[in-house]
């Protein structure tokens, strides 16, 4: 689970699981794998480094685009 800022301020904690795809619009939008979308203050990269920290405290460590490999 990732927590995100909605526009309006408010928060959100996403099952990062559920993400289908996140992309800039010029705002970030995370498309979930239900069809929902939301619209989100952080930046791509932002969201791609919370996953990545979640999935590695979980076990499940992830490569990110642009880091070495472990």
């Amino acid at each position: 689970m990732i927590k995100v800022t909605r526009l309006n301020s408010s928060e959100l904690v996403i099952n990062c699981d559920m993400i289908e795809f996140v992309e800039a619009i010029p705002e970030t939008m995370i498309s979930l794998i239900t069809g929902k979308k939301i619209i989100i203050s952080e930046d791509v990269d932002e969201i791609i480094n919370r996953v990545a920290e979640f999935k590695s405290k979980a076990g499940n460590p992830v490569y990110k685009p642009g880091a070495p490999p472990n």
